[in-house]
């Protein structure tokens, strides 16, 4: 099978993508999640003329002209308004948020009064018509569509949403991501490691990519290479309903890389088989029915630069999510070989100067070597075939952070 370009193989992979349904959930549950249909408001904010400072209401014509005395008739709290009317040098106490009083049509802030006893105050400040009055649907009015099909629900969006008197939002259902990591040679964190023995990291690095697009987790955990066990754990992932399979390593072409097979004998059709870039080559990609398998590398930088290009952009497809890519342009700041047939995805520490973005590429590039990923903050992206560059030369590159 030939190697398969990065364009063609991300549009392949988010060919049909889009989320499997959606449910209501009520508000504190919704942070991070996607709108599946407008949010329309249920009621007008503010629902009548408030006051939107501690003072007094009163009529702008008796506060035209300063010192004058007016007489306190009232009070109007916030939540329980004044049950009367404010006539000619009158005045009602005031506080934030209450309905303005028939008759007033000003409030003079509580700063600009002095008492002078006996229900009698003096404004020492002129006040105009309307002032520090919130006036009725200022925010918004009833039947306003207030937030679109496809909003993520940050903070700002929630609020509003309770303003709007909805307790509950409908939204799309999180793509649920099972992760199966395959090799004799793993353990997980905390092990006591043999001699031929290493740690599993890649399952957590995976999964958070996978969580940061509002997707799912379940870890399936280690399968030994046979694949018996990796057809077992496969088949929880089916029982589990996951939308989207991830094996870990056993993805390439040795003895022990069982992966491809396994799939392909409980049924998944195969769509490509290695990818012309570096790292994650052995990217592996095919469907199940409705679940979408990707098989990526063992290396652990392949396994996760392969999950920021093609494993995110899916899940967030599948959550009703917008995705982009954060790509910049740079220039090096030191000069980098010729490339080949793969498009290369080179770790670097990418800084801002007073002409812009420069980026700096590690001089050992392995893809077993995490810590210079965990240093990286950017990826320079080599095309194909792309000539030698001299330090100074422009580049593209993909911010991780």
């Amino acid at each position: 099978m030939a190697l398969v370009p990065v364009a063609d193989a991300l549009e392949r992979l988010l060919d049909g993508a889009q989320p499997s349904g959606h449910e209501a959930v009520g508000l504190m549950d919704a942070v991070e999640r996607v709108l599946a249909e407008p949010v329309i408001a249920l009621r007008t904010q503010p629902p009548f003329d408030a006051s939107a400072m501690d003072g007094y209401a009163t009529r702008a014509a008796d506060v035209a002209s300063v010192p004058a005395r007016l007489s306190v008739i009232g009070m109007a709290p916030a939540g329980r308004g004044f049950d009367g009317a404010v006539g000619k040098a009158q005045a009602v106490r005031i506080f934030t948020g209450a309905p303005l009083p028939e008759g007033a049509d000003t409030i003079v802030i509580q700063e600009n009064v002095r008492a002078l006893g006996g229900g009698v105050i003096e404004v020492t400040e002129p006040t105009a018509e309307g002032r520090n009055i919130r006036r009725i649907g200022l925010d918004f009015s009833k039947g306003d569509i207030l937030l679109e099909k496809g909003r993520l629900l940050d903070p700002a969006a929630l609020s509003l949403a309770a303003s709007a008197n909805h307790p509950f939002v409908n939204v799309f259902k999180r793509p649920l991501v099972a992760i199966i990591a395959t090799g004799d040679e793993l353990l997980p964190p905390g092990s006591e490691l043999g001699p031929d023995q290493i740690i599993s990291s890649n399952a957590y690095g995976v999964a958070a990519a996978a969580q940061s697009v509002g997707a799912r987790v379940v870890d399936l955990g280690i399968a030994a290479d046979k694949k018996e066990a990796i057809a077992a754990l496969l088949k929880k992932a089916v029982e589990a309903g996951a939308d989207v399979v991830v094996t870990l390593g056993g993805a390439s072409v040795g003895d022990h890389d069982l992966i491809h097979d396994v799939l392909t004998g409980e049924g998944m059709t195969l769509d490509f088989w290695k990818i012309a870039m570096r790292p994650g080559k052995p990217l592996m990609f095919g469907r199940m029915g409705n679940i979408r398998c990707i098989g990526l590398p063992g290396n652990p930088v392949a396994s996760l630069v392969c999950s920021q290009l093609f494993l995110k952009p899916l899940l967030a497809r599948l959550g009703g999510r917008g995705y982009r890519q954060d790509v910049r342009e740079a220039r090096l700041s030191a000069p980098m070989q010729a490339n080949d047939l793969r498009q290369d995805y080179v770790r670097a520490i990418v800084k801002e100067d007073a002409d812009g973005l420069v980026a700096t590429p590690f001089g050992i590039q392995d893809s077993s070597m995490l810590r210079t990923l965990a240093d990286a903050n950017g990826l320079i992206v080599r095309a194909p075939f792309a000539p030698a560059s001299a330090a100074g030369s422009p580049c593209s590159v993909l911010m991780l952070r």
